[in-house]
């Protein structure tokens, strides 16, 4: 599309994009705006669709992590992760809260006319076969992956909410724990299902936690080791450090645990005393 990625900071408490740092990325060359719902937790939409109302721009949300969230809007009502912008797009990898059995995805819209472009970008740019109307690309969804699909979706929000039960359990053992920050969550809250549980560590060594989890063959990962701005294909001499400060601070904290629907107490509470064990020595 020849569209420049434009890249900001994120907020230090929930990890999803800053909309300060949004407004003052706006420039007249702007198209769009697009908010990841990261690791399962709802984005500000009710201020991004204002900032994105007030300058004509498009906004994409990316829910591969988000699917069945709910969003609190600030008159009391809520949406789901990926209706609220023009468009919402998701994945369905296997590790994702709706998994297929290989790759997979969709995009989602309320706008017919957005719809009708979409069906034809992907599929070739055909409406009619061997006409093409459009450059487009094969991007269609497996019949075998939609079946699988069409299985699991009815469980999408029972699977979500073990999810929630989970962190909550994880959330219980850290809270009295200073050098623990858990994920930012309200009691009996639906904006989050947890693709992953995300702790930041403070005054302990993040890296040698990983270690010592795995020397316990605890499985945890480090998500996103290398900040996008620093990444080689998004490398732009525009980008000043200091305006990605949260961001890379929490390079360096972060790390998430074992978190999907078959988690029992027992590897629970294995898993916290072992974390607790090593940041309390």
């Amino acid at each position: 599309l020849n569209l420049t990625p434009v890249l900001v900071d994120v907020n230090p408490f929930d990890f999803n994009i800053d909309t300060e740092a949004i407004k003052k990325a706006i420039t007249p060359k702007t198209k769009a705006i697009v908010p990841v719902h990261l690791f399962g937790l709802a984005a500000n939409m009710d201020e991004i669709m204002s900032i994105a109302k007030e300058h004509n721009l498009y906004v994409i949300e990316d829910n591969a992590q988000g699917i069945g969230a709910n969003y609190m809007h600030s008159d009391g009502s809520k949406s789901k992760t990926g209706t609220i912008g023009h468009v919402g797009t998701t994945s369905f990898f296997p590790s994702k809260n709706l998994g297929c059995y290989g790759d997979g995805g969709a995009i989602f819209t309320n706008d017919d006319d957005l719809a009708h472009t979409i069906r034809g970008v992907v599929n070739h740019g055909m409406y009619e076969r061997y006409h093409h109307d459009v450059v487009g690309v094969n991007s269609r969804l497996d019949s075998m992956q939609a079946t699988v699909l069409r299985a699991k979706l009815p469980l999408l929000d029972s699977y979500n909410n073990v999810r929630r039960d989970a962190a909550r359990k994880y959330t219980a053992a850290f809270t009295s724990n200073e050098k623990i920050i858990t994920p930012l969550v309200c009691d009996n809250c639906d904006c989050h299902v947890f693709h992953q549980y995300t702790l930041v560590i403070k005054d302990a060594n993040r890296d040698e936690l990983v270690k010592y989890l795995q020397a316990n063959e605890i499985p945890c990962g480090v998500y996103y080791p290398i900040p996008l701005h620093l990444q080689k294909a998004y490398a732009d001499d525009r980008y000043n450090e200091d305006d990605f400060k949260v961001t890379n601070q929490l390079v360096k904290e972060c790390i998430s645990l074992p978190m999907h629907t078959e988690l029992d107490d027992e590897q629970i509470k294995f898993i916290t005393d072992k974390v607790l064990e090593f940041v309390n020595r």
